[in-house]
């Protein structure tokens, strides 16, 4: 099958399109011919090594962290999926990634493609649904009528925890650059801060979450807007525990775990029109390259999505 693969860590060079044999299919495991994948910005990490500390894998190895698709091969102890079943995954971090033709992911981290969306479409939503369902729900317990603050909401998480708030009853601000504050308004955001005009401590208080993507001087300057008992929750790097507990609040850092029965709770709010997908950037498998250069701008707007089939 044609992947693209690293050899070792390191820059855009290490990413290889090339042929590869195709993935080993365990008993629970159900075989996916991907249609589609994305580009996270947790992948470039991956493949400079940043990860590797907490990440150790046997190269070659397959980065790719979403994949739409259908199931071609089926494990003999899978129930849940059948042959010819549209799917989306986040599959398991540990084992091969989606930039290939194929995947073998546990028919547990699978949820079926929401009918209304392209594969395309899927493809940009397992990484950014889960990893804001799991900060917002799981961690924060976001309810209506909370305050939440969301930084970096034209990104790929930002974007979608924007509208998963909105759908829990929650009024939201964002931050962003002046370019994508339309953007922003329209998938829902309350507040929209420009942080290269205006210095979101300022304009804000008393707010019941904040949702950290940037990590920093942003993280710790979140401390200022939050209230007593609110909570922080990060997916750029570990919370400061001790100003935690001085200002009274809960904070965290939250890594992403697959599940597929969140996956499908998110597809089910996808096909009642609660939650839009938001594709900004549509590239070729092979055109993976300048895919990442794109990612590493931190400027792409909505996801980045590469066509495999």
């Amino acid at each position: 099958m044609k992947a693209v693969i690293i050899e070792n860590y390191g820059g855009i060079d290490e990413l290889k399109y090339t042929e590869i044999e195709e993935p080993n299919l365990k008993d629970n495991d159900v075989l996916i011919e991907i249609a589609a994948t994305s580009v996270n910005p947790v992948d470039w990490k991956l493949r400079e090594g940043h990860l590797k500390g907490m990440l150790q894998y046997d190269f070659p190895f397959i980065l790719g962290l979403d994949a739409a698709g259908t199931i071609k091969e089926v494990g003999k102890n899978v129930t849940k999926f059948r042959i010819g079943d549209n799917v989306f995954t986040r599959p398991d971090i540990t084992r091969n990634g989606t930039y290939a033709e194929y995947v073998a992911v546990d028919e547990n981290l699978v949820a079926k493609k929401p009918e209304n969306l392209s594969f395309e479409e899927a493809a940009s939503i397992p990484l950014v649904g889960l990893t804001s369902w799991q900060c917002l729900v799981d961690f924060a317990d976001i309810k209506q009528g909370d305050k939440v603050l969301i930084h970096a909401g034209s990104g790929g998480v930002g974007s979608f925890a924007i509208q998963l708030a909105k759908s829990f009853g929650a009024w939201v601000v964002t931050t962003c650059s002046t370019r994508n504050v339309e953007f922003v308004k329209s998938l829902g955001a309350d507040k929209v801060i420009d942080y290269r005009n205006e210095d979101f401590t300022q304009v804000l208080a008393d707010m019941d979450i904040v949702f950290d993507t940037l990590g920093g001087d942003i993280q710790t300057q979140s401390y200022d807007v939050l209230k007593e008992d609110g909570k922080l929750v990060s997916i750029a790097s570990q919370p400061d525990q001790e100003l935690a507990q001085a200002r009274k609040v809960k904070a965290g850092f939250v890594f992403l775990e697959p599940d597929g029965e969140q996956l499908a709770k998110i597809g089910e709010m996808i096909e009642q029109g609660k939650i839009r997908a938001n594709v900004g950037t549509v590239m070729e498998l092979k055109e993976i390259q300048e895919a990442h250069r794109l990612s590493e701008t931190h400027h792409a707007k909505g996801k980045i999505v590469l066509r495999v089939g």
